[in-house]
């Protein structure tokens, strides 16, 4: 499985791209087939609370491509909120099957 990690608007720490590979192995350990994975980060301009967006996209044999987008205080939350939304539609992907 391939993972991308795009940052826009900023440079990416080694500490988040750990952080995303990790949370990325974990999904794909539930989901094997699972062939790519694009993560975008974005800071929202202007600087406010709430100015830290994710978007993941999920490329799955077979099926259209799966894609979650959060905004949050921090990329950490932003990119877990988006994997527990990619789950729910990778197991309603999964019972369709």
């Amino acid at each position: 499985m391939e993972v991308k990690i795009k940052a826009i608007h900023f440079d990416i720490t080694d500490k988040l791209t750990a952080f995303i590979n990790k949370k990325v192995d974990k999904l794909a350990r539930r989901y094997p087939d699972l062939q790519e994975v694009e993560a975008t980060l974005k800071v929202v301009k202007p600087e406010t609370a709430m100015n830290k967006e994710a978007g993941v996209k999920i490329s799955v044999p077979g099926a259209e491509d799966l894609f979650a987008s959060k905004t949050a205080d921090s990329f950490e939350e932003a990119l877990d909120l988006c994997l527990e939304g990619l789950e729910k539609q990778l197991e309603k992907l999964k019972s369709r099957r």
